[in-house]
């Protein structure tokens, strides 16, 4: 039977999380769509590196009437031009890095098209991440909710802002504000893109 670790979607994940996407045995990545969407999490949360620290790029949500939303029925809310600040964050963190300019063409468009659900907005960025580091991996998703993930490691609530991933071993690289804030750990996988550039893959 096929063993597949089960991931929940991402925006921009922590690099903690593509280091063990790559470890995947075979060539899928399986994401959570039908878990009900859990707050304060990197479902709708990326951090960078900014001239002040560690910085949370946060995607609002459209509130709906029900308390529990499936993941996959989450909607993006655009009340507010979330893109444009967090472009604008981007750019002011990672302009002066070696491979800002080298990606940046490849993110743009993300900040700029309006998708209408996370899932779909968060798996495309997940497919760029993963094109630019050359990986050939398929994202595919889970079928039905299981509380007990039997088939694989649940690494649906280990992934979390709050808690530290145990296998992860954090090995410095150069970061632009190093030298100011000091080295930042399992930041979004694109401060290492645009500090390592090609070079990321290996790091992983």
């Amino acid at each position: 039977m096929e063993k597949n670790n089960l991931f929940p979607c991402l925006y921009l994940p922590p690099i903690a999380a593509v280091s063990e996407m790559l470890k995947e045995p075979d060539k899928q990545i399986l994401i959570e769509q039908f878990e009900h969407f859990p707050k304060q999490t990197y479902r709708n949360r990326a951090v960078i590196h900014s001239p002040n620290g560690k910085l949370n790029l946060i995607i609002p949500i459209v509130k709906g009437a029900k308390v529990h939303t499936i993941m996959k029925d989450v909607k993006i809310s655009y009340e507010s031009n979330w893109q444009r600040l967090h472009w604008m964050s981007i750019q002011t963190s990672y302009r002066r890095s070696a491979y800002f300019e080298f990606y940046e063409d490849e993110f743009i468009p993300f900040f700029e098209k309006k998708y209408d659900f996370l899932i779909d907005y968060d798996v495309a960025l997940l497919s760029l991440i993963l094109k630019l580091l050359k990986v050939n991996k398929t994202i595919c998703y889970t079928n039905t909710y299981e509380k007990n993930y039997t088939k694989g490691i649940d690494l649906r609530e280990s992934i979390h802002p709050k808690k530290k991933y145990p296998t992860y071993d954090v090995k410095p690289y150069f970061q632009v504000f190093e030298p100011k804030n000091g080295f930042i750990a399992n930041l979004s996988i694109i401060d290492l893109l645009f500090n390592q550039g090609p070079n990321s893959l290996n790091y992983l």
